[in-house]
């Protein structure tokens, strides 16, 4: 799959995931570290997204899989109007997957 940074919930790069169908998974992942906020870009070849700041990483879902971060990345759904494929995000409330 893909992942396609955007504008997310309150300005924040966050990534939209196209899975390997070809489809747009319905979250996004916030783009923000949790360790002291740089933005994490996505390696497709290793298929993570890699902190350069301080070496934090993240599986393809956002999951934090290696330090120093304490967290992992925020999540957001991606909700598309089928009429105009506009993507919007809206805040995740529920605790994990």
């Amino acid at each position: 799959g893909d992942h396609s940074l955007t504008q997310g919930l309150k300005g924040d790069p966050t990534y939209l995931v196209v899975n390997d169908e070809g489809k747009i998974d319905n979250f996004g992942i916030n783009a923000v570290c949790t360790h002291l906020g740089c933005v994490v870009p996505w390696n497709p070849t290793e298929k993570k997204f890699k902190c350069p700041c301080h070496g934090s990483q993240y599986n393809a879902q956002g999951r934090v899989v290696r330090g120093p971060a304490p967290l992992s990345l925020a999540l957001a759904h991606a909700d598309i109007n089928p009429d105009t494929d506009i993507v919007t995000f809206t805040p995740w409330t529920e605790q994990d997957f």
